[in-house]
């Protein structure tokens, strides 16, 4: 089995954790993987309509994880399907996409998801590079932000859409959901929205009451700056992972996120998603941190019994045996 292109993995710094370890020898980042690993394919039929690749892997430890079991992978025992020549997954993919289900659902393109797909970044481009030589599709990277430099610029080379996941504007709320810093994540947004915008599909930010929402006008006020043109879409959270209990988002609310980013200058701007799950607001007695967003997310994560406060799992002395990335709900939405 050659696998030459994963020489990067030796010394990885794929995302900004730049780890440095040597993944293809065992050695395990705050992703936890090795060589990449497919965790499931589908065609899909949300736009942009896809034959999308779910890579295993995470770089973030979200507390609202929808697909916690992939991006947990191989901390959360489930079933994935694991290494795949990159040109066996090419000619499936490109196949997929021309059957006469794919032209049904009007797929165009390859979608690279997750978890994360930044830590399996040159396998992605392996795949790519097979997919090419077979027919000309179109390849989306969804992202969370969290690349270096170096690695956004190998994204963009290969690229025709971006979707975009910003989940909190603010460090402190931004460091309580996902465990890590924000700096690095409206860097390359802001990298993006300047010198790639033919490529952004749309920027897209999870609306969680009670935790992320009073982050929405800094976020509005970000991307007006760089361009009011900007697409985004706001999706409604769905109770899940750790947060399989807390609310719902409403369309109240949900109609107020799209309000506020008109106001602060953004003309395109949209909402979708399901409304109106029941539950409650989690953690919101606590009195550990002056501001609520970050002290309700916070506390969350303090339950379940994360150290580090403010969370940091990057540098965090129990990453390998973190309680987050073990946690398992009893329900998904």
């Amino acid at each position: 089995m050659n696998k030459h292109f994963l020489r990067g993995l030796e010394n990885c710094e794929l995302c900004e954790w730049r780890c440095g370890v040597n993944r293809l020898e065992g050695e395990e980042g705050v992703c936890m993987i090795g060589v990449p690993k497919v965790a499931s394919t589908t065609l899909h039929p949300a736009p942009p309509q896809s034959y999308t690749i779910f890579m295993a892997g995470c770089n973030f430890r979200c507390l609202n994880c929808q697909n916690w079991d992939i991006a947990h992978h191989p901390v959360q025992d489930v079933s994935i399907r694991g290494y795949v020549e990159p040109k066996h997954l090419a000619n499936e993919a490109v196949s997929k996409i021309n059957s006469a289900r794919g032209k049904m659902i009007g797929a165009d393109r390859i979608f690279f998801s997750g978890g994360s797909p930044t830590p399996s970044l040159p396998y992605i481009e392996e795949v790519v590079k097979e997919a090419s030589k077979l027919d000309d599709v179109k390849v989306n990277y969804d992202t969370n932000g969290f690349l270096t430099e170096s690695s956004l610029k190998r994204v963009l080379d290969f690229t025709d859409s971006i979707t975009f996941d910003i989940k909190a504007c603010t460090d402190e709320v931004h460091r309580a959901l996902t465990g890590a810093p924000v700096e690095p994540v409206l860097r390359n947004a802001e990298h993006v929205a300047k010198h790639a915008k033919d490529k952004l599909w749309e920027f897209r930010y999870l609306v969680i009451p009670g935790i992320n929402e009073d982050d929405i006008e800094y976020l509005a006020e970000f991307l007006a700056e760089i361009d009011e043109d900007i697409p985004l879409n706001f999706l409604a959270f769905r109770p899940n992972f750790i947060l399989e209990d807390h609310e719902g988002a409403s369309r109240k609310a949900m109609e107020r996120a799209v309000k506020t980013a008109k106001e602060k200058g953004l003309q395109n701007v949209s909402w979708s998603g399901r409304t109106g799950i029941k539950g409650k607001v989690l953690g919101e007695n606590s009195k550990r941190y002056d501001k609520k967003d970050d002290k309700i997310a916070e506390k969350i994560a303090e339950d379940e019994g994360c150290i580090a406060h403010p969370r940091d799992c990057g540098n965090c002395s129990s990453a390998k045996s973190c309680s987050v990335k073990s946690y398992r709900p009893s329900r998904r939405t």
